[in-house]
């Protein structure tokens, strides 16, 4: 196997239509990546390149320097109508039910055909869910995998076997150089909604801030992290996070995190951001049979403003853009599937906002 590091886009592409010829005219993407010494996401994008400049053909894996008739896909400059996309999300019925809406309505817009598949957290089932996409046509693929704390680079290396186009949505890869680092990624920047969310509670006046947060999945480990670093910001001391799940990996109970805010409250801080809705919307009635009223005795603060608004009373909540990191991620996507250009890899955050409802009083 030669070393191909170093060598133009230009002679990797002349390389692989070369290959193809040698090959008997038609192979798998992973065949030829092996035969070429290059990385499989690599060999997938000039394969793109190539046959959106028409000198070669791409289906289900495979290309070919054979040519199609009338039912050949728009390339570069062209119309997108006709195409397949898939969407891999870890649930519906809550946070990625927006997310979802930005995809389906930026596809239809498109004239694109849009494919979901499901893989709930903690399952492993997330690159069977993929190849069923893939199966039904899919030319291009949005990603959410279940990325948990503790994931690791073996967990996620097929990310870097795909041989489509794929963007991750509201995820990152798990290390800067590891599998999926490569991919395009879209979502929002948690850490800055959590900052939004504890400027509001210190422009209030409240000198000290308690977390009660989940620890199940990508966004709450960012949320975790959003915020130590911004109580180090604004100069704040972080208090132990009240981990709204339970040693066994289940949910705690509700009324076991109303008490723990009631001793916080006692002690002397009365100001609390929950991660997520489902949480923080339980919280008012249960804190008002231990003697405590929000606002007037706790400010609370939710994150993920899925059900805030429907509280009693309506929570301030962090509103991560969803459905517009649908949108984005699709858009890109699309660029992918349909520019001859050699793009860059993408990674684009979108930034939260706060809407103030009336659990902060001030």
């Amino acid at each position: 196997m030669e070393d191909r590091v170093g060598i133009s886009g230009e002679e990797r592409r002349r390389l692989i239509v070369t290959a193809i010829g040698e090959l008997g005219g038609q192979v798998r993407l992973t065949d030829l990546a092996v035969r070429l010494g290059i990385p499989a996401v690599t060999v997938r994008r000039d394969a793109t390149v190539l046959a959106d400049a028409g000198r070669l053909t791409r289906s289900h894996g495979f290309v070919s320097l054979e040519r199609p008739g009338s039912d050949r896909l728009p390339g570069p400059g062209g119309t997108a109508t006709g195409r397949t996309v898939g969407l891999l999300v870890p649930s519906v019925g809550s946070y990625f039910d927006e997310v979802i809406a930005g995809v389906r309505s930026a596809a239809t817009a498109a004239g694109v055909r849009l494919v979901l598949g499901i893989a709930p957290y903690g399952t492993g089932d997330d690159r069977v869910q993929v190849d069923r996409l893939l199966e039904a046509g899919a030319e291009g693929v949005l990603l959410a995998p279940g990325l948990l704390p503790g994931t690791t680079a073996d967990d996620c290396a097929w990310l870097d076997a795909l041989l489509v186009p794929a963007v991750l949505v509201e995820r990152r890869s798990p290390t800067p150089d590891g599998p999926g680092s490569q991919l395009d990624a879209v979502g929002s920047d948690h850490r800055d909604g959590v900052l939004r969310a504890l400027r509001h509670f210190a422009g209030l006046g409240h000198r000290s801030v308690v977390l009660a947060a989940r620890s199940d999945s990508w966004t709450a480990e960012e949320v975790r992290a959003g915020y130590v670093e911004g109580m180090r910001l604004l100069g704040m001391e972080s208090l132990p996070v009240l981990d709204t799940f339970g040693d066994e990996g289940v949910p705690s109970s509700p009324g076991r995190l109303a008490r723990q805010i009631a001793d916080a409250a006692a002690a002397g801080t009365r100001a609390v951001l929950v991660h997520n809705d489902q949480d923080a919307i339980q919280l008012p009635p249960l804190l008002r049979s231990l003697g405590l009223a929000v606002p007037r005795d706790v400010a609370l603060i939710a994150y993920d403003d899925v059900f805030a608004a429907l509280a009693a009373p309506p929570l301030t909540a962090v509103a991560p853009p969803k459905r517009a990191v649908g949108e984005a991620a699709f858009e890109l996507l699309l660029r992918r599937l349909t520019s001859g250009a050699e793009l860059p890899v993408h990674r684009t955050s979108l930034l939260p906002t706060l809407r103030v409802r009336t659990s902060c009083g001030g």
